[in-house]
């Protein structure tokens, strides 16, 4: 074993990727070799740290020095000072502590202190690539648990104990989808992870499999045991070239070792896992287009019942749950139902992942407990509003998720409280928005998006998105009367009551929250006025919205 002073961890997450975070890895392995410390120092590649707008991140242990936006000019100063001569390099860091392995410190009041880690437990502290320091962490320890000392009813039992619901939108009780697959007989059954992640200002998902994906796989053992399935599928979007890059070393890890293949842990049960890559379709996060996508057909929902549980891929039982569902499976079965219930509220116990996008101060990713307020999530984690500004809006759950007003930041982030208020928790995206943008461009930006991904199967969504978006580009454009906006509304209902599947149902969540909450912003535009000053008559281009401006980057420099 080898025994190193320091260890110097760069954030590989894809928005330090996209910042140069390999380049500046690179020179921080020249220069240590220069210096000759290359037995007194390592350097690991780790997963997403949180704060992804402030990346390349880089992080030296013991200390925990944190340095933000390092350039590969500043290698040399950071290797000199602080690897050389235990001086770290004050310009570069970063104001907040991370997270320490043992997390004994985690109830401070910042950024890391207000967080929970469940999910995110080994993200950015360990080697994603590494399957020996997700064993040192207890890795596979739950499967081993469940496969050698549980049977499957005690299992679903302990997941249905917990409270843990789906974290892909839908909120489906786990335990209970779970015990659907496992009382029908079926020859062969399915377990698939649903990483396809296409509403916009979601990258969680993503995350979790670059930052942990051994995680994942053997939250998948112990559903697939849970169940009887010996095969799962991760359907992941074919873009996430990097989260399908580190899951397919783990799953070829895993199997090196013994943790995937047949008699697992000597129990007789056997399960392995295939990566199917999807092609960028918004309609296919939906399970029965997901589905059909698997199957080679065109990625369109199906009529339900039957349900995927008990007639899904290739008409065989299929249980499918998301990332971040998966992901909370394996501390579940290790630490107990009870543990879990610790965090988060007793209808909603557990924590949250989310993308924490926008007009925020602190951008990245967060995992709190369930039940915390907006406020805490906007001024205790998100560090406040940039440049002084006030806060307008905060869309919970992405493009789908319904938008909360300033009466709301109080609000328990939990799934009865928030829909109450019309909204939902939805896919974890989290897009904080400021005074300066107009609510009517806002619900244009969202139409449109809805327009252009509706897959045409069913004609209340099919012709429904395109007049919504019609209606609300003539409000933009200060020429709808009540009338028009009488007629979207109406519009939205029948969609929600009519529509196939969630995509063409969930338009009215945010259009109705907007229409709500800022009735007299909406009403401002029909007597011909913007009081954000951003609509106009006849704009020179009338698809262009500084609201899709804030959303295209996800927040994210």
């Amino acid at each position: 074993m080898e025994f190193y002073r320091a260890h110097v961890l760069v954030c590989g997450g894809f928005p330090c990727v996209a910042a140069g975070c390999r380049a500046v890895r690179g020179e921080i392995e020249r220069s240590v070799k220069e210096h000759g410390l290359e037995r007194e120092v390592r350097i690991v590649e780790t997963g997403c740290l949180g704060p992804c707008d402030l990346g390349p991140i880089v992080v030296v242990y013991p200390e925990g020095t944190v340095y933000s936006r390092v350039s590969v000019d500043d290698v040399s100063e950071i290797v000199g000072e602080h690897l050389m001569k235990g001086r770290p390099v004050r310009r570069l860091e970063y104001t907040e502590r991370l997270p320490s392995v043992s997390q004994a410190d985690h109830k401070r009041p910042d950024y890391f202190g207000i967080q929970e880690r469940i999910v995110l437990e080994n993200v950015g502290l360990i080697d994603p690539d590494s399957i020996e320091e997700y064993i040192a962490r207890d890795g596979y320890l739950g499967a081993g648990m469940a496969l050698t000392s549980m049977s499957p009813d005690e299992v679903i039992s302990a997941i249905k104990a917990s409270g843990l619901r789906g974290r892909g939108g839908a909120a489906f009780p786990t335990g209970v989808k779970l015990g659907f697959t496992a009382r029908v007989e079926a020859d062969q059954k399915y377990i698939i992870c649903n990483a396809d992640e296409g509403e916009p200002g979601t990258f969680k998902d993503r995350l979790i499999l670059e930052g942990d994906p051994h995680k994942v796989i053997e939250g998948m053992i112990i559903l697939g045991y849970s169940v009887g399935a010996t095969m799962g599928y991760i359907y992941i979007r074919g873009e996430y070239y990097l989260s399908i890059e580190r899951i397919e070393r783990a799953i070829a890890e895993a199997r090196r070792y013994g943790l995937l293949g047949h008699d697992l842990f000597g129990s007789g049960f056997s399960f392995d896992i295939e990566v199917k890559k999807g092609a960028g379709a918004y309609v296919c996060g939906e399970e029965t287009a997901l589905i059909e996508s698997m199957e080679g057909k065109r990625g369109e929902p199906r009529q339900k019942p039957p349900y995927p549980g008990t007639c899904g891929l290739w008409g065989k039982p299929t249980v499918v749950n998301n990332v971040e569902t998966i992901a909370n499976v394996p501390p579940i079965v290790r630490n107990g139902a009870d543990w879990f219930r610790q965090f988060g509220t007793p209808t909603s116990p557990g924590t949250k992942v989310y993308t924490l996008t926008g007009d925020v101060n602190n951008k990245g990713l967060i995992e709190v407990p369930m039940g915390i307020t907006l406020r805490e999530v906007i001024y205790g984690v998100g560090g406040g509003i940039p440049g002084g500004r006030r806060f307008k809006m905060a869309q919970t759950g992405g493009t789908a998720g319904g938008c909360l007003s300033e009466t709301h930041l109080d609000i328990p982030m939990d799934y009865e409280s928030l829909q109450e208020t019309g909204s939902a928790l939805g896919s974890g995206a989290l897009l904080i928005i400021d005074d300066s943008h107009c609510v009517v461009d806002i619900a244009c930006a969202l139409l449109r998006f809805f327009e252009h991904e509706s897959c045409g199967q069913c004609t209340p969504c099919r012709e429904g998105t395109r007049r919504l978006h019609d209606i609300f580009r003539k409000t933009r454009e200060l020429a709808a009367t009540e009338k028009d906006l009488k007629l979207a509304r109406e519009l939205a209902g029948v969609m929600q009551a009519s529509s196939l599947c969630a995509l063409g149902q969930s338009v009215a969540v945010p259009l109705f929250t907007i229409m709500d909450h800022y009735a007299d912003e909406i009403e401002a535009h029909l007597e011909g006025r913007c009081p954000a000053g951003v609509c106009r008559p006849n704009p020179a281009n009338a698809d262009e919205s500084a609201y899709e401006t804030l959303q295209a980057g996800n927040g994210i420099r």
